[in-house]
């Protein structure tokens, strides 16, 4: 694509790296076969190619946005199905990264957005406020439908039908392994999903811990800044992702670490990304030796020695995350790892489709993220599937309000299959969705 950017323009290092991003794009159109919007919408605009014509007019001509820009870009998923899909190797996701950044520093939202924006910036990343919220919500449920906003009402339907309490495995502290050590790794716990889905983290420790590593949840750590990294709140994203590089640091240069595991594979597409977010200051050095060791667990459990397990008896519905299949460009490994325990591993039609979840988007975008989920949960459930697992929470979240077929994280099944306690969602299905409160912790 030809551009016509200013010397002046180019000297800000965004821009120029923008304007190599947008000089690769050759207009085939081969991201709108992959594109989750525009399947939905058929709207040139809500395409990655469109949308990227809109990006660059709005940045070479230094334009104040405006609705109809400002509309599309904000429909984007962020899945990156497009990326996976380009033969130019336009790297979509840092485009649209920086349009957003461009949006929120010039755009004037309507009070509604920017109030609700605020709102999910300063509840979401911090595990207790949302506790409160996610209780707040539960109780306002029944209110939903009484919604002028459709936002409003997919907020309060967000709320899970049990919050879990808080586990303790999540604070500060190292697990010893319970096998000849092999590893020595960071768990990153997170943020929304240690109000979510306290099960993950527990059964990420066992497993772990069951296979040789020692795992330490570091001091300071916290939510990696990809929900609000994604509005184009850099100063909000940089300053929570600069925590996380501190205290990994810390580790990596104490005791050392081999792997930063994470089993939220949105947050470890931000993670892996922060080499690049933080090029241009004095944390570079430190932010590329976080990327640099950053792996989905999956990745980390295929260097260890997963035992080969019986044959489990039961069908297994894999959703690939679009962060991981896209975003990480992890593909097989989740698969192998649950062939290898035993279990038989179903993959439903057009798997590299958007469920429709992408962070804060069913909240802000939830008429388009329902079609997207009723589509991903027929295709799901057509496999007849015993169970479906995935492995990012925001996915678990929205297939899950969506289907009556349990859906855990892929590590819970691993952690069950090798030892650990039944996942505890499949627990509650068993009885008529009561979760049983005397699951161990630890195993």
């Amino acid at each position: 694509m030809q551009t016509n950017f200013t010397p002046a323009q180019l000297e800000t290092p965004a821009t120029a790296h923008s304007e190599k991003i947008l000089r690769a794009c050759v207009h085939c159109g081969f991201c709108t076969a992959t594109c989750p919007t525009y399947q939905v919408l058929g709207d040139e605009l809500d395409s990655p190619r469109g949308r990227i014509y809109l990006i660059k007019d709005m940045l070479e001509n230094d334009r104040k946005p405006d609705a109809k820009t400002v509309k599309h870009v904000d429909r984007c998923l962020s899945c990156l199905a497009c990326m996976s899909t380009c033969p130019s190797g336009v790297h979509y996701m840092h485009l649209v990264d920086h349009a957003r950044e461009y949006i929120e520093e010039h755009y004037d939202r309507p009070f509604t957005d920017r109030a609700l924006r605020w709102v999910l910036a300063r509840i979401l990343p911090y595990p207790s406020r949302f506790r409160l919220a996610l209780l707040g919500a539960k109780i306002g449920r029944p209110l939903a439908r009484f919604m002028p906003d459709a936002r409003l009402r997919a907020m309060l339907e967000m709320a899970p039908k049990i919050i879990p309490p808080v586990s303790r495995n999540d604070d500060p502290q190292t697990f010893a392994p319970k096998a000849p050590k092999k590893m020595r790794v960071a768990l990153m716990t997170g943020c929304a999903q240690k109000a979510l889905n306290t099960d993950i983290n527990d059964a990420t420790i066992r497993l772990l811990t069951r296979l040789g590593c020692e795992v330490v949840v570091a001091e300071g750590a916290g939510c990696c800044g990809a929900l609000t990294h994604h509005m184009g709140k850099t100063s909000e994203s940089h300053a929570t992702a600069a925590k996380n590089i501190r205290a990994w640091n810390a580790e990596m240069n104490g005791k050392g670490l081999d792997a930063i595991v994470i089993n939220t594979s949105g947050c470890g597409t931000t993670v892996k990304d922060y080499g690049h977010m933080f090029r241009d200051s004095d944390m570079a050095a430190q932010a590329q030796a976080v990327s640099d060791i950053a792996m989905d667990v999956s990745e980390v459990l295929m260097k260890l020695d997963l035992p080969q397990g019986a044959d489990q008896q039961m069908k297994v519905a894999y959703h690939a995350a679009c962060s991981l299949q896209h975003g990480q460009q992890i593909k097989t490994y989740p698969k192998d790892l649950l062939k290898r325990a035993g279990f038989t591993v179903l993959e439903p039609a057009d798997p590299h489709l958007c469920c429709g979840s992408a962070g804060t988007y069913n909240l802000m975008q939830p008429e388009i993220s329902k079609q997207l989920k009723d589509r991903k949960v027929q295709t799901l459930e057509a496999k007849n599937p015993d169970i479906i697992a995935a492995g990012n929470i925001g996915c678990m979240m929205q297939i899950g309000s969506g289907t009556q077929v349990p859906i855990v994280h892929t590590v819970e099944l691993l952690d069950w299959a090798t030892g650990g306690p039944k996942p505890p969602a499949m627990l509650a299905a068993a009885n008529g969705g009561v979760r049983p409160m005397d699951i161990p912790v630890l195993r």
